[in-house]
């Protein structure tokens, strides 16, 4: 019997232990939620953030697109008379709108491009060691830290015609006055300054983080191979924060399709809604702001907020083609 018993219980542990019924689905069960916890712990953290996205970013653009088939008047916004794509053809044929995407491209080019490279070369000279360097840090950021009004109010008084420092100091050196707010050019050159002063420090300390991120040995095998200061810039220093400038660059390119307060202060009083008398620096943004608060046009100002939507689109499309294109020939 004892005999008997002991084969049994030996054959039970060559077995194993016995399972209860539905062990194994319980086992199952628990690492699929253990997976499932460490997996899905991030996209529950961000979750709130895509419902935020959702109700603040998702809606209105689905709300806007949905009035620019509509004429709306901004007194009467619950009575919306359906119009169809008759707003984006009227804003194709209207002049006042290629004028107005004309100025944009054109103050953006001549905004972000001084503007990247002044930075690029400030973050190259603060990379260096040199006294007081925390402060010239922080300097750089006092223009992103004041204000648009504020900066765009003390620059118009430095390019007023008659009494502006700009002026004055041209007259010192022989030169005519400028009437920067009545000529196109001046008036988009001016407005530029103003970009450029109040942004090139933020983007140089990007660049200046960039370059801290990149390893010493680089430098010191450039430096060994007999590379000059310059070859070690632009052969170590470009490279290596290729990202952050195209980061950069896509980020002032949505900042020049978005140019409004600039313009709009530039122009002390009604002229700066419409860009001067003659929409000579009138923006997108500004166009956008006449056609709904001047005009009263919510539909076409609607409309205008998508074509401002539609560029920028078509500006990154053509960024990741032009990337891919010359990462295929490299």
């Amino acid at each position: 019997m004892a005999t008997s018993t002991t084969k049994a219980q030996a054959g039970q542990e060559r077995r194993g232990p016995s399972r209860a019924p539905g062990g194994d689905a319980s086992r199952r069960r628990g690492a699929l939620l253990h997976r499932l916890d460490v997996k899905g712990a991030p996209y529950a953290f961000v979750a709130p953030f895509f419902v935020v996205f959702a109700a603040f970013s998702f809606y209105p653009l689905v709300y806007t697109s949905w009035i620019s088939l509509h004429r709306v008047e901004l007194a009467t916004l619950d009575v919306m008379e359906w119009v169809r794509f008759d707003n984006y053809v009227e804003l194709w044929s209207d002049p006042r709108f290629w004028n107005a995407l004309a100025n944009t491209v054109t103050i953006g080019v001549i905004s972000t491009v001084p503007q990247l490279l002044m930075a690029l070369g400030l973050a190259h000279l603060l990379n260096y060691k040199m006294r007081g360097s925390l402060f010239f840090r922080i300097a750089s950021l006092v223009p992103y830290a004041t204000s648009v009004g504020a900066a765009a109010l003390v620059f118009t008084m430095l390019f007023e015609r008659d009494f502006g420092m700009i002026n004055w100091a041209l007259g010192l050196v022989g030169l005519d006055p400028v009437d920067w707010e009545a000529d196109k050019w001046p008036a988009q050159v001016a407005i530029s300054t103003i970009v450029i002063w109040r942004w090139t420090g933020y983007n140089a300390l990007l660049y200046l983080a960039a370059m801290q991120a990149i390893p010493a040995e680089r430098y010191e095998a450039a430096a060994i191979d007999g590379a000059s200061r310059w070859k070690q810039f632009t052969h170590v220093t470009v490279p290596g924060i290729r990202s952050t400038i195209v980061f950069t660059i896509v980020l002032s390119t949505i900042g020049a399709t978005q140019l409004f307060g600039e313009p709009l202060i530039f122009g002390q009083g009604p002229n700066g809604v419409t860009g001067g008398a003659d929409n000579q620096y009138q923006t997108l943004g500004l166009l956008l702001y006449e056609e709904g608060w001047k005009n009263y046009q919510m539909g076409r100002s609607a409309t205008v907020a998508w074509a401002m939507f539609l560029l920028l689109i078509l500006v990154f499309v053509a960024q990741r083609l032009i990337q891919r294109l010359r990462s295929r020939a490299s």
